[in-house]
């Protein structure tokens, strides 16, 4: 399975819900906190390319996008292949 990373905030609904989803499908991630490790934000920006919102998902060096393109995959069953691949 590729490595995911998700760019989040504590407060965010959204990356909540991402999360939720990834961990019910029994899918490992690594966190990175842009509220407490504010520097690693303009990282986030960079292979966002430009995208200044959370989540920022990463599968290995696939940019997936935020929490609705997560679960538009899902709902696609694109996820499974691309967590796979």
């Amino acid at each position: 399975m590729k490595p995911v990373e998700i760019y989040t905030t504590p407060f965010c609904g959204f990356c909540h819900a991402a999360k939720r989803l990834l961990t019910q499908k029994g899918v490992a991630f690594s966190e990175i906190d842009v509220f407490a490790a504010p520097d690693r934000k303009p990282e986030m920006i960079k292979r966002a390319n430009g995208g200044r919102t959370v989540p920022q998902i990463f599968v290995g060096d696939t940019h997936v996008g935020g929490c609705d393109e997560l679960y538009a995959l899902e709902r696609a069953g694109k996820l499974d292949p691309l967590l796979a691949e």
